[in-house]
């Protein structure tokens, strides 16, 4: 299973906006910068997770983005199911739907990984991470922003 690169750069960009202080803002630009992403994929992400209430916009002058919700409520497995097409045959027209057994195997796998997913939360992902800080934020900005 491979997630889609929406959802890839949904939780890059929730990942971002965790490693920075809490509640401080960020652009969609500066999101786009780090990543190498197109400004119009990032938009279409970030309007999505504002959306779902994971992120927060705020317009004018002193806008921008910031989480939604504290990092520590955010389980990635709750981000992927919300964002992530998870059905993984289509059994439209097949013939041997009704006997079939392998439609719940699989509905069963992805439960297992979205369960998986849930014992993590953002804040597992960010929290004491020195390298993504490092990564993400610059060496200098990312020492006096997340000591």
């Amino acid at each position: 299973m491979q997630l889609t690169s929406f959802t890839d750069y949904s939780l890059r960009a929730l990942m971002y906006m965790a490693s920075l202080p809490a509640g401080q803002m960020t652009s969609i630009a500066e999101v786009t910068q780090v990543y190498g992403v197109s400004r119009h994929h990032m938009v279409k992400v970030i309007n999505q997770l504002s959306n779902l209430g994971l992120v927060n916009s705020v317009r004018g002058k002193n806008g921008g983005i910031r989480l939604g919700k504290a990092a520590r409520e955010i389980k990635i497995g709750d981000v992927v199911r919300l964002l992530e097409p998870l059905a993984l045959v289509n059994c439209g027209g097949c013939h041997i739907t009704p006997a079939c057994r392998l439609t719940f195997a699989l509905r069963q796998a992805v439960e297992n990984f979205l369960a998986e997913l849930n014992k993590y939360t953002l804040a597992d992902l960010v929290e004491d991470n020195r390298p993504l800080y490092h990564l993400l934020l610059g060496h200098e900005t990312g020492n006096k922003l997340r000591e």
